[in-house]
């Protein structure tokens, strides 16, 4: 049940982004979705991105998860344009390590069903590919009853 609702928010989230990635992109472990990549030397980016909601170890429950997070250092920015800035981006968020939307936005509701998960976020540039190093959020685990 959970990879269906991972693969139904993949599809999403490639269609809500505006368009499909090369088929030659690297795939994250356990993802069958591609990371965008770009040409050419990543930029470093000084952004700080933070899970505060959920927290490591909630239990919730309910057929959603309300997903918050906390972004310093850089803004979000809704264009996708392959003349990319360090401070400017927006977010991937993966559950049980598939990502499953690609965010304009620090909040968003997941729908979810009881289990646990492993939820982490990265900030990625304008062009969807990510910067050099990695920005991750810490991942939190969380659990539905």
């Amino acid at each position: 049940m959970k990879r269906s609702i991972a693969a139904a928010l993949m599809m999403l989230a490639i269609v809500g982004c505006g368009g499909s990635v090369p088929s030659d992109t690297p795939v994250p472990s356990g993802s069958a979705t591609p990371i965008p990549t770009s040409p050419g030397p990543r930029p470093a980016s000084p952004a700080v991105l933070t899970i505060v909601s959920p927290t490591d170890g909630q239990v919730i429950t309910g057929t959603t998860v309300h997903v918050v997070l906390g972004l310093t250092g850089a803004t979000i920015v809704a264009a996708t344009t392959t003349s990319i800035r360090p401070d400017q981006g927006h977010v991937h968020l993966y559950v049980d390590g598939n990502l499953v939307s690609m965010n304009y936005q620090l909040t968003q509701d997941l729908p979810v069903t009881t289990g646990t998960y492993v939820l982490k976020a990265e900030f990625v540039a304008a062009d969807h590919a990510p910067f050099n190093p990695r920005v991750w959020s810490d991942q939190v685990v969380f659990t539905v009853k």
